[in-house]
């Protein structure tokens, strides 16, 4: 099931840390880039390279926000649903994405495109009230932005990178480049 590139990358992550345990992480990341989540039979795979019980990956699979246990959109917008930008509308923005979509906060669009998954804090307060798309921050949201991240998004190819690319924008994190250097997210 699992892809020579994700058990090369898996047995890269071996050799990386003293003890498998440390390469668990990058296992389930290199999964979802695979499939888009983790599904049982991948996580049961890992689990024998990586010679610690699939139970435990089971298990962060399901602890963690970011990693999925079942198929998700091809593009998981992450609206941020914290105090800041509740303050600055995003009540309204959470409301208005799940009118656009016909789809509620949690569930995906029935094309499989787009995941609505709002998030608790997305360190942006700046940029509120903010989203993340595809691992780029947007931001400040209004309906008409929203109009075009969505047709942007739903003209690229299904996203399987990192859920988070930057820590903010124009600092890059995950080897990634210097950012888009924009100073509000991101530019259209």
């Amino acid at each position: 099931m699992l892809s020579e590139e994700t058990v090369q990358e898996i047995r890269a992550a071996l050799r990386r840390y003293p003890r498998p345990r440390s390469a668990v992480l990058d296992a389930l990341r290199a999964i979802q880039r695979q499939f888009g989540y983790c599904p049982p039979e991948a996580l049961t795979e890992a689990a024998e390279i990586l010679e610690i019980d699939a139970n435990a990956l089971q298990m962060l699979v399901t602890f963690y926000d970011l990693l999925y246990d079942h198929p998700v959109g091809a593009h998981i917008l992450m609206p941020c649903k914290n105090i800041a930008c509740y303050l600055r509308g995003a009540d309204e923005i959470i409301a208005y994405l799940s009118r656009k979509l016909g789809i509620a906060p949690g569930q995906t669009t029935p094309d499989g495109t787009f995941t609505l998954q709002p998030m608790e804090c997305l360190a942006a307060c700046d940029l509120a009230p903010v989203m993340i798309a595809d691992g780029e921050y947007y931001g400040p949201l209004t309906p008409e932005r929203i109009d075009a991240i969505l047709a942007e998004l739903a003209a690229r190819p299904p996203y399987r990178g990192e859920p988070v690319i930057e820590t903010r924008p124009g600092t890059a994190v995950n080897g990634g480049g210097a950012g888009n250097g924009g100073g509000d997210g991101h530019d259209l």
